[in-house]
């Protein structure tokens, strides 16, 4: 079986992401009962960014599945130091099952694929964030029971990773996605034109507009991030400013459909892109998401390395 790696969304077909999605399900319902990784096999899990939930998810599944996680943090790997990736990559694939990597430009990722023997897995870059939509995905299928023909709809910063992400795992899932986000913050053409063409074939649609209202609208799942992703800390007061008419608050859920969900990858910033009130109020699915992070990773490093769902 030839090496299959993770590092955008549309990396899985339609199908296949419908069945991580049905082994996410399964994994959650017998967290211990699939122990792909005993043995135990070690997966590396590397860090060029501050995490919480992708360090405690990973490790947390990696343990689950009967492996051992090796958690490797930039300032104390030669890594960090400035070792060429293929080095690191040649000395880890020898020895570990499969590698997660967070890390910066998408470009570093598809160099350590190109030389990997193991999977590798996109755990965030600038450019997407794969991992975290998977999850997002499992939310919403367990809340409304399909993903198909619902509308999906991020507010915010069009020009980050996690648009992007919701652009193609969207498509893929076959959702009409909407980004609300303003001029100059359009997501990338690319990434746009790719869910485009994903969307055609799957019966979704894709939109990208200034005007939050009208993305808002009827939508059946509302989400939103951070104005200001890391390394942008200098732009936060002038951000503030531009994305303030596109806070995911109690006017922008009126607009939804009256049964909608949220959802935000944390961390949140409470009173700026989302109000307090919707974070924490009753159509809030922000939590669940967060947990989904442990069962669609799991799922989604147990389907690189060769099992399937018992439903197919």
């Amino acid at each position: 079986m030839s090496i299959r790696h993770f590092l955008r969304d549309d990396d899985l077909s339609p199908a296949e992401q419908a069945e991580v999605l049905d082994l996410a399900a399964e994994l959650k319902a017998d967290p211990l009962g699939h122990p792909v990784l005993a043995g135990p096999k070690a997966v590396a899990i590397l860090f060029d960014k501050p995490s919480t939930r992708t360090r405690v998810s990973f490790s947390v599944g990696v343990a689950q599945l009967g492996g051992y996680p090796l958690v490797i943090d930039a300032g104390s790997s030669q890594l960090g130091r400035g070792e060429p990736v293929a080095d690191t990559t040649r000395v880890l694939d020898r020895q570990v099952a499969a590698i997660v990597w967070r890390t910066f430009g998408q470009s570093r990722l598809e160099e350590m694929a190109a030389v990997s023997r193991v999977p590798v897995v996109n755990a965030l870059t600038d450019e997407f964030h794969p991992c975290q939509i998977l999850a997002d995905l499992q939310t919403v299928r367990e809340r409304k029971g399909a993903l198909a023909g619902l509308t999906m709809t991020y507010l915010g910063d069009g020009a980050n990773n996690m648009a992007h992400s919701y652009l193609l795992g969207g498509a893929t899932a076959g959702m009409h996605v909407r980004v609300g986000t303003p001029e100059g913050y359009q997501p990338d053409a690319r990434y746009v034109a790719d869910a485009a063409a994903i969307a055609a074939a799957t019966g979704g649609s894709v939109l990208v507009t200034s005007d939050a209202k009208a993305a808002a609208q009827d939508a059946d799942v509302l989400i939103t991030d951070t104005w200001v992703s890391m390394g942008q800390e200098d732009e936060g007061s002038a951000r503030a400013e531009v994305f303030r008419p596109y806070t995911l608050d109690e006017a922008a859920l009126a607009l939804a459909r009256p049964d909608a969900i949220v959802l935000h990858c944390l961390p949140a910033y409470r009173g700026k892109e989302i109000a307090a009130s919707v974070i924490d109020g009753p159509q809030s699915a922000v939590w669940d998401e967060a947990e989904n992070r442990l069962h669609a990773q799991k799922a989604l490093l147990a389907y690189l390395l060769g099992y399937r769902s018992s439903s197919r």
